[in-house]
């Protein structure tokens, strides 16, 4: 008698895919600011909100807390994490420390694939700035800059890169919503990748170093005159 081959693969497959989705989509949550610093995030309604069952919400919970946008405490569960304001000058203090050297060690190995490949996000960038999408905003911002240093081949790095712009998207979103710095952003970005087509390695540095020096000093101004405007004071130096 010939034994039915079991069919566990694709639940395993099913699964991760799931997973998958569901870290992208409490990810959104955050990051767009609809679940708020501070909130607790509960696995039973995370859950029911998504259709789904508790393991895939409770992995990417996990994985959400390795990108540092989640913390779990005892007895408490799972809560948004929030950046202070000495937290957030650390955040682009490092990027402004690691983000230069990942552009001067890619330019050298850029391809035409790696160049066309950055040109169309920027494309769609430019597109969802127009039409005022701030929820793709963040991502394509992301995807550009991780899409001009991945030809560095520096995987720590990058991993660690990867890590502080999704911390510093919900934040950026503020500056680019109420209008901070947009039409600069533009530039600074078209001109990163003109520069990175020319080989211009010094000068290219010196904009990615002068673009996240200038989006951490604009948010920063905005999170001050926002503090300001609620409490009379600017925002407090830790958390």
């Amino acid at each position: 008698m010939v034994k039915k081959p079991e069919k566990r693969q694709p639940k395993i497959v099913s699964r991760v895919k799931i997973a998958d989705s569901v870290t992208d989509e409490i990810r959104q949550l955050i990051l767009s600011g609809e679940i708020a610093d501070g909130s607790p995030l509960r696995q039973d309604a995370l859950a029911e909100q998504m259709g789904t069952s508790r393991i895939p919400v409770r992995e990417a919970l996990s994985r959400l807390e390795s990108e540092g946008l989640v913390a779990s405490f005892p007895h408490k569960g799972y809560v948004v994490t929030g950046l202070s304001r000495s937290d957030i000058e650390e955040l682009f203090d490092l990027r402004t420390m690691l983000e230069p050297d990942l552009i001067r060690h890619a330019i050298p190995k850029m391809t035409e694939e790696d160049l066309a490949a950055a040109t169309a996000i920027l494309e769609e960038y430019d597109a969802a700035l127009l039409t005022g999408d701030v929820d793709t905003w963040g991502d394509l911002n992301r995807q550009f800059h991780m899409a001009l240093y991945a030809p560095s081949g520096r995987a720590k790095t990058l991993d660690i890169v990867r890590g502080l712009l999704v911390n510093a998207d919900r934040y950026t979103r503020l500056v680019l919503t109420v209008g901070y710095g947009i039409d600069k952003a533009q530039e600074d970005h078209g001109g990163l990748l003109d520069l990175c087509r020319r080989g211009l390695i010094n000068q290219a540095v010196a904009l990615t170093r002068d673009h996240i020096e200038r989006t951490g000093a604009d948010l920063l101004e905005m999170l001050d005159a926002r503090d300001r405007e609620t409490t009379g004071e600017p925002a407090p130096a830790t958390a």
